[in-house]
């Protein structure tokens, strides 16, 4: 192998190392989007991020949509002092 063989096999595999970053990264934002917003659902939305990685994007649109989304849901332990 000359030069630039190496050459070009080594930023091949730089730019492989960096895809895979961003696909994790892309995983993993959703989920941590959710957490800092306080979502109720955080780890579900966590979970959808992580499907929409191994499914390649399918599941990534609704994951971010769902991580910025306002929760409209009461939680259950409020409901029992607001009776009382």
């Amino acid at each position: 192998m000359d030069g630039m063989s190496i050459f070009a096999l080594v930023i091949l595999i730089i730019l492989l190392v960096a895809a895979v970053a961003v696909w994790a990264i892309l995983a993993v934002l959703p989920g941590r989007i959710a957490h800092s917003r306080n979502h109720s659902r955080a780890d579900a939305v966590a979970v959808c991020g992580y499907w929409g990685a191994i499914t390649l994007g399918l599941l990534m649109p609704v994951a971010f949509i769902w991580a910025y989304a306002e929760s409209n849901e009461k939680q259950t332990s409020d409901a029992p002092e607001a009776a009382q």
